[in-house]
């Protein structure tokens, strides 16, 4: 990219966005910092911490800083949409909801009639443009314990050549040695792993607090539908559990379902989390423009989890995705995603529909 474009930086006030920004000013572009208000819970992106910070650093950097507010967009498309799939016995993964409707929808959609050519993002991803297929790519970063490349599998070919993701080629160590170097009054911040509208990372009590009517006490039940115990709502159980199910057995017990129809959370032995497939819904390619033919890859089923080998074959005219794996894999959790991978390019993925025992 041309080194007089203007490039807005997504600014949460941590030290990746703002190394983003420092190493983009430092080769030459034109850049603006942009922070995003996006909840009143929010400790990152949304913060008064975020914004002071981010606005530190642009101070110190001498860019332009903006605040844009997003709280109507995010209570929809994250907050509601979190609330709603466990309401309907599903595992929600709002990180790549905002990623998909927010940072590279709508924060892109102002960056641009702000008068920016790219937007820049701290992710550990990268993005390459492939002369053969006339295609960009989405590739793994470099550190593999940091790699974001799962949560960003959304992203369509526009949005991917708007886009720039700088230290895709870093470690975080580096990361951190580097912001150091330019004395970034934030290099030390810690920081946040988990999501970041939930205060003290209780997923539970917010919803309790935020949506206390789709909570109704129901049995815990095994895989034959014998009563074992009491749950206080399906929406606080999930895939793969094992602590706070309050029953007493001669083995541990495992969530292995969630029965919303009848209001049952069912339990089993740990053989009995392990799955050989899955049903993909909301899908999208970026190695490929259609889904008509069956292919092999490797695919992950959750951020944390290890590629493994599987089938992946096209059902309801390519809308949805058939995935078989060639080893049984634990805990498959409808609402999170299946994301799918060529060695380090991501072909692309979708959202757990249903689990193929």
């Amino acid at each position: 990219m041309k080194k007089n474009k203007k490039i807005a930086v997504a600014m949460s006030g941590g030290v990746d966005s703002s190394l983003t920004a420092a190493l983009l000013l430092k080769q030459g572009f034109d850049i603006f910092g942009v922070t995003m208000t996006l909840s009143d819970d929010s400790r990152e992106e949304g913060g008064s911490t975020a914004i002071t910070d981010a606005k530190k650093v642009a101070d110190t950097l001498g860019i332009e800083h903006h605040v844009v507010n997003y709280h109507g967009s995010f209570k929809q498309n994250v907050i509601d949409y979190f609330i709603r799939e466990y309401s309907h016995g599903r595992t929600p993964n709002p990180c790549v909801a905002c990623n998909n409707k927010i940072k590279f929808g709508s924060l892109l959609e102002d960056c641009l009639k702000l008068g920016a050519d790219a937007v820049a993002t701290g992710h550990y991803a990268r993005i390459e443009y492939d002369e053969n297929s006339k295609r960009y790519l989405l590739k793994k970063g470099l550190d593999v314990r940091k790699d974001q490349s799962y949560v960003l599998y959304t992203l369509n070919q526009f949005a991917l050549s708007h886009f720039l993701l700088p230290l895709g080629d870093y470690t975080k160590a580096e990361t951190r040695e580097m912001a150091e170097k330019l004395d970034l009054p934030v290099a030390h911040k810690p920081e946040s792993q988990e999501i970041c509208f939930i205060p003290n990372d209780d997923y539970k009590a917010y919803i309790k607090a935020k949506a206390p009517k789709i909570l109704k006490p129901g049995d815990i039940v095994d895989t034959e539908g014998n009563v074992l115990g009491r749950h206080e709502g399906v929406p606080l159980y999930t895939v793969g559990q094992r602590k706070g199910l309050g029953i007493a057995a001669a083995h541990p017990l495992y969530v292995v379902g969630l029965d919303v129809k009848h209001n049952r959370v069912i339990v089993g032995k740990n053989t009995e989390t392990y799955a050989q497939g899955l049903v993909a819904q909301n899908l999208n390619f970026i190695t490929k423009d259609d889904f008509t033919k069956p292919f092999t890859t490797t695919a992950k089923i959750r951020y944390g989890s290890r590629e493994c080998e599987c089938e992946v074959s096209p059902l309801a005219d390519g809308k949805l995705a058939k995935v078989i794996f060639k080893e049984k894999q634990r805990a498959i959790t409808p609402g999170q995603s299946v994301v799918f991978y060529d060695d380090d390019i991501i072909v692309g993925g979708g959202v757990i529909k249903q689990v193929i025992r």
